[in-house]
């Protein structure tokens, strides 16, 4: 077993730091100075973990090598000297993730890092006594087919991911200011990834479409679920079969003069182009259900949309709990949703992340494109020894929504009492002798 050990620590990842023009924004630095500075003054025997995509060195396209550090360090000379000072306190240990793998790859990273009172753990994983127990602590994406990397340390690994992140979100960073709003750059907060162009379509209808077209369409969008309806009553009537529900709409509607009359019209065009594209969805729904089948079938696809995202975690901390009795706790992020999940005796934790989350709510009537709910759910996860087990929870650091800002009247009256709840996960705690974790 583990000797005994009283440090709590405290674990942080999916910070995202740098990348092309403007991904360099950092729309949370200040709550992470306030918290470095908090553990730079605390009593505790502490020591902070950061789990991996701590800095964002796959979306610098411009620069190589250690010449992404020296970015780094010029663009944001507070956070370092925040990092040095309380790293004179506590142990600050720092493990590489997918976005900057290279920290694996440059032996010269650690020696800046250190200067800065920051450990660089170059390996994929590190474990960490806490009391009786252990600690497991590895970034995630190696149980991600897209983000997997073989050659660990390897400079010019390039797996899926980095083409999406060099190709996609640094492109975002370099083009975000010439909209209307500066929002591209958002896009490394949509999770999963497969959301990204029906987000941008979102962003295009509320954000960048010209207003007097927008406005123009939102009552054919949001008339389409009747117009669809009174489309088939249209047929039945053209064929004869039931005339009643279009005789008694326009007998209703002819009792209000001419509004009745525009709203006839309104009615008609909207059933009109709602019978078309009736008429062409049937045979288009068929083509997608087979093709999504014959997908999902060959595996061609798996997505976290169609596969359980926490399922590989759970596995892979299965074999850690396995190979090492001491370990009770498999913490990771990579897939920014903070969640604790019970696994043979054990605990599975993701840390979150301090990015923008953006939380999809579909429209309830009409066509209307979904709104995306942008939200922080900035945290840290405290783990410590107490009693004869260790307890883990989270711990929130407050940030106010940017809804007001981000989202225009339209968005904001679409998600009027739909916000997301975004409740961290309760305490718990996962105690010696082979008990079940239990939530406080």
């Amino acid at each position: 077993m583990v000797g005994d050990d009283d440090r709590v620590y405290y674990v942080i990842s999916d910070l995202h730091i740098g990348g092309d023009e403007q991904l360099e924004e950092i729309d949370f630095l200040d709550e992470l100075l306030a918290f470095l500075q908090r553990l730079e003054r605390t009593d505790e025997n502490a020591a902070l973990v950061i789990n991996g995509d701590a800095f964002g060195l796959w979306e610098f396209t411009t620069v190589e090598g250690m010449a992404k550090f020296d970015v780094l360090e010029s663009t944001y000379p507070e956070l370092f000297a925040q990092l040095r000072a309380t790293g004179e306190q506590i142990p600050i240990t720092l493990v590489p993730g997918n976005h900057d793998h290279e920290l694996a790859a440059y032996d010269a990273y650690v020696d800046r890092f250190a200067e800065y009172n920051v450990d660089l753990v170059q390996s994929q994983s590190v474990t960490r006594p806490v009391g009786d127990h252990a600690i497991h602590f590895e970034h995630g994406h190696q149980q991600d087919p897209n983000n997997h990397i073989d050659n660990w340390g390897d400079p010019h690994v390039t797996p899926l991911g980095y083409y999406y992140n060099t190709l996609v979100t640094s492109r975002a960073g370099q083009l975000s200011n010439r909209g209307k709003y500066n929002w591209l750059k958002d896009v490394q907060a949509v999770t999963p990834t497969e959301r990204v162009p029906v987000w941008m379509l979102s962003k295009y209808f509320y954000r960048e479409m010209n207003p007097v077209l927008r406005y123009a369409l939102i009552p054919f969008l949001l008339l389409f679920n009747v117009s669809a309806v009174l489309a088939v009553l249209a047929g039945l009537d053209l064929l004869d079969i039931w005339s009643l529900p279009v005789d008694a709409t326009t007998a209703f509607l002819g009792q209000f003069g001419p509004i009745g009359t525009a709203v006839w019209f309104l009615l008609a065009i909207n059933t009109a182009v709602a019978g078309v594209l009736v008429l062409v969805a049937i045979p288009l729904s068929l083509l997608r259900r087979d093709i999504r089948k014959t997908i999902d079938r060959f595996g061609v696809f798996e997505t976290g949309l169609t596969v359980d995202a926490e399922a590989p975690y759970a596995a892979a901390a299965r074999t850690v709990f396995d190979e090492q009795p001491a370990t009770t706790i498999f913490c990771y992020g990579h897939t920014h949703r903070p969640s604790v999940q019970s696994v043979d005796g054990g605990l599975v934790v993701n840390t979150g992340t301090w990015l923008k989350r953006l939380h999809r709510r579909d429209g309830v009537i009409g066509l209307l494109p979904p709104v995306f709910y942008p939200s922080y759910q900035l945290c840290a996860v405290r783990i410590a020894p107490t009693g004869d087990g260790v307890a883990v929870e989270y711990e929130q650091i407050e940030k106010p929504t940017p809804s007001p800002e981000e989202l225009t009247l339209t968005e904001r009256l679409l998600t009027l009492g739909r916000t997301p709840d975004v409740e961290l996960p309760d305490r718990t705690v996962v105690a010696g002798d082979d008990a079940e974790p239990s939530a406080e």
